[in-house]
């Protein structure tokens, strides 16, 4: 039996050697359009598809391999004689190869400007077909997607003149991932058009970025996966600098950092351990806002993550340079501040394209048969929302306060007290059973600082005890979504203290 290779790859790279190692190997090579004229001009024998069709290509070149000459080449099995003998009735030749890459649907749709009609037209059809029939029969034919694939191939076509089944396996299930996914990012793309919400499917597609060494712990296994199209202002998106791999919890905490400096347009430092924020500081420099960052928590930023929204400066980098920390992120480093943080050989550097702003996505939770998903919680303060339901309104430096720790709170896991003033974090309470529990951790890690600070709240008190506490410890006003039946008794407790206290209306639950 006589070989033949098809090959149509929007992707050329590597595709002129693989087509002159698949005719040393004994293939008749087909082609189409564009990677015909690229072969042909590099003096490769090609028989074109419409010579094995006997059809032409039509509608702009949307039907060009569609056929069956070219799918009963493809799906036939080799060992039964009935199929044999229809092909052959019918004039088909096998295709024992199929090499095809598809339309670059997903570079296309990534343009900015990018118009529905260019988006529709790089939908590949008779690409994921061919790939499709050539891999759901890869016990006798060889599919191709991946250019990384092509050494190998010619190597074991060379060493034993033919692809084994266990690799045409390996490449078939590579092929229905490849064909998976790019329908995903078309269904995506389309079901964002229609502007439906809550499809009755939910397909996602993800590209590996990295495989790491555990998970959270050394006995689990762990990788990381990229979204296609997803935010630039994020750690799938970092440049790394400097530094060993990261880690699953690195990413995680990575993760928490970047979105909380993402709530501050002031130079702002935030430092994470754990994906809770242990100290966030602004100031009118960045060296003074990580100043007030360490000094919220001196202990706890001890082997944590810390993420500037600012250039590091020389002068940051040598406060930096001074602790033990896992991670640096910031948008960029001057060279000399650059230089400094690298004479710490694990200290891991990275920069994100803070500039390039946050795309709003969907919060993807794994459980365990299922998964969970939800909008981001990208909810701003909104004063003009806001009501103080106390006697005493806040003050000018008061409300300064109380926007910070809102800031904050939101992204410090639940039940969530973060005691504050207007530039620095002071206590941190963060995923307690009861409200007044985190308060308790929040005010004994603020000490004598509490007297004259603020409290945020991630959610109502459900009783009058965290105003309670707050009082005592000095706090003079109060941020809380507001909206228990007993909000009377917080109310009533704060006017008794004389602390102004204001109601969002928007909760900011953190599990």
């Amino acid at each position: 039996m006589s070989k033949r290779a098809l090959l149509s790859v929007s992707d050329k790279k590597g595709i002129i050697e693989f087509a002159k190692g698949l005719k040393n190997a004994g293939f008749e090579i087909i082609s189409t359009g564009g990677t015909k004229k690229a072969l042909l001009d590099e003096g490769i024998e090609v028989t074109g598809i419409s010579e094995v069709t006997g059809f032409p290509e039509i509608l702009e070149g949307r039907v060009k391999t569609l056929h069956p000459m070219v799918h009963g080449a493809l799906l036939a099995k080799h060992g039964e004689e009935s199929h044999l003998r229809q092909i052959e009735e019918h004039g088909i030749v096998p295709i024992q190869l199929v090499c095809v890459n598809l339309y670059p649907f997903q570079q296309t749709i990534e343009k900015p400007d990018v118009t529905w009609e260019e988006a529709i037209e790089n939908i590949d059809i008779g690409g994921p077909s061919m790939l499709r029939s050539s891999a759901k029969n890869h016990q006798y034919v060889t599919a191709v997607v991946d250019p990384a694939d092509y050494e190998g191939i010619l190597l074991e076509l060379a060493h034993t003149g033919s692809v084994s089944f266990e690799t045409n396996r390996k490449l078939a299930a590579k092929v229905f991932r490849h064909t998976a996914a790019y329908d995903t990012m078309i269904a995506q793309y389309m079901t964002e058009l229609s502007g439906e919400e809550n499809p009755e499917s939910l397909t996602v597609t993800y590209q590996l970025k990295q495989s790491l060494r555990y998970g959270e712990n050394p006995h689990q296994k762990a990788a990381f996966y990229e979204k296609p199209l997803g935010s630039l202002f994020s750690i799938a998106k970092a440049k790394q600098l400097h530094g060993k791999a990261l880690s699953y919890n690195n990413i995680n905490d990575a993760d928490a950092a970047i979105q909380i400096a993402k709530e501050f347009a002031e130079p702002a430092a935030v430092a994470v351990k754990h994906s809770n924020p242990c100290g966030v500081g602004t100031g009118d420099t960045i060296a003074e806002a990580f100043a007030k960052a360490f000094e919220a928590d001196e202990t706890s930023i001890f082997g944590g993550i810390v993420a500037l929204n600012r250039t590091v400066d020389v002068k940051t980098a040598e406060k930096l340079s001074g602790i033990f920390l896992e991670i640096i992120i910031a948008p960029s480093f001057t060279p000399e501040a650059l230089n400094l943080l690298k004479a710490k050989k694990n200290i891991r550097l990275l920069t994100i394209p803070f500039e390039a702003g946050s795309n709003i996505e969907r919060r993807i939770s794994s459980i365990e048969g299922g998964l969970l998903v939800q909008d981001s919680d990208n909810a701003k303060l909104d004063e003009t929302t806001t009501t103080v339901p106390t006697k005493r309104k806040p003050t000018e430096t008061e409300w300064q306060a109380l926007k910070f720790g809102w800031k904050v709170v939101k992204h410090v896991k639940s039940n969530a007290i973060v005691v504050s003033n207007d530039q620095m974090t002071l206590g941190v309470g963060a995923g307690q059973m009861n409200r007044i529990g985190a308060a308790s951790i929040a005010l004994e890690q603020a000490g004598e600082k509490a007297a004259g600070s603020i409290m945020a709240s991630d959610a109502f008190f459900p009783m009058e005890d965290t105003v309670e506490a707050a009082a005592k410890a000095g706090i003079t006003a109060i941020i809380q979504p507001g909206g228990s039946i007993r909000d009377i008794d917080s109310i009533q407790k704060a006017d008794e203290y004389g602390i102004a206290m204001v109601f969002t209306g928007v909760r900011h639950f953190k599990h």
